[in-house]
């Protein structure tokens, strides 16, 4: 028998809110395979894949009417989807990892008392600059070729 998760326990199982979940389900977004013979929803592996990626694409930035749009048009696939929350994931942890070392120099100098320069500080503060630049010029490059791709299918799909 095919194992399913009832909206409570899907719940628990990924994080979100019971509420959440029905807001989905409520804007045909995300709804249950099936539903018990007492009317709770009942949620499938197929389920948890399809919620995995709306989750990605959330944290990719596009609104919940985009996700929709672009899962409606199978714009992306879930290797896709994956492939993207990877090089964005690589990327991040690149400039945090900068910043980790500027920060472990920083306290380096401070337990050995050595002096502290100006330009101890402005290298921490250069990198964190960096951090949030990229991860708005991130953000900006994924949503322009998210835009891409809805423009595309809304062109091939005209109502």
């Amino acid at each position: 028998m095919k194992q399913t998760w009832k909206v409570g326990e899907l719940a628990r199982l990924t994080g979100l809110t019971i509420r959440t979940l029905r807001y989905y389900d409520q804007i045909d977004l995300f709804a249950p395979s099936g539903y018990s013979d007492s009317g709770h929803r009942l949620y499938t592996e197929a389920d948890i894949v399809r919620l995995q990626q709306i989750l990605s694409l959330k944290e990719l930035g596009l609104s919940l009417e985009e996700i929709k749009t672009v899962l409606t048009g199978n714009d992306f696939s879930l290797p896709e989807i994956i492939s993207l929350q990877i090089a964005r994931i690589k990327a991040n942890m690149r400039v945090q990892q900068k910043l980790l070392r500027e920060l472990e120099h920083i306290s380096s100098l401070m337990q050995s008392e050595q002096s502290l320069t100006i330009e101890d500080f402005t290298k921490v503060l250069e990198t964190m600059r960096m951090s949030h630049e990229k991860f708005f010029a991130d953000k900006r490059k994924s949503w322009n070729q998210h835009l891409d791709r809805l423009g595309d299918f809304l062109d091939e799909h005209p109502e």
